[in-house]
């Protein structure tokens, strides 16, 4: 008796297809070491990074240099703090808050330019990144399960 493999009960897609797939992918998000990366080279980034928390959550912890613009405030004050003409990366708490999706959806249907930073303010510190509280700056160790510090080999 063969019992069925669930990774293949649907079989993966055509190799162009699925570079298709990732391609669109890729245009959609931003993973938090990227935008980091981006943050610390100085200088203009090309984005604006863009935290859609509330403000009790800004409060208790945010990036340095995001702006801060609630999701449900972006109808009516996107157009006057940001510049359509420069990408927005928006991000909420984590993989399990889907507020950067919607405050993405709120700027792309005001004609913005935008991407989701994948991972959002947890991955951020997870990852061992600087951030800033209504108390001042804050960093702790990264977390080895998101942020191999010795694996120079990852790729990631």
């Amino acid at each position: 008796m063969t019992t069925e493999n669930p990774v293949l009960r649907v079989p993966p897609a055509a190799p162009a297809a699925a570079a298709a797939h990732f391609r669109a992918s890729l245009a959609f998000h931003a993973d938090v070491s990227d935008v980091a990366a981006a943050l610390a080279a100085g200088g203009d980034p090309g984005f604006v990074l863009l935290d859609s928390r509330s403000t009790a959550a800004w409060d208790q912890g945010h990036i340095p240099g995001a702006v801060h613009l609630p999701t449900a405030l972006i109808s009516e004050q996107a157009g006057q703090l940001l510049d359509r003409a420069v990408p927005v990366v928006t991000y909420c708490w984590g993989p399990g808050c889907n507020g950067a999706t919607r405050a993405a959806l709120a700027l792309a249907e005001l004609g913005f330019q935008v991407k989701e930073m994948l991972g959002g303010f947890e991955y951020w510190v997870r990852e061992g990144f600087a951030y800033e509280t209504w108390q001042g700056p804050g960093r702790r160790a990264a977390d080895p399960l998101t942020a191999p510090v010795q694996d120079a080999d990852c790729g990631c």
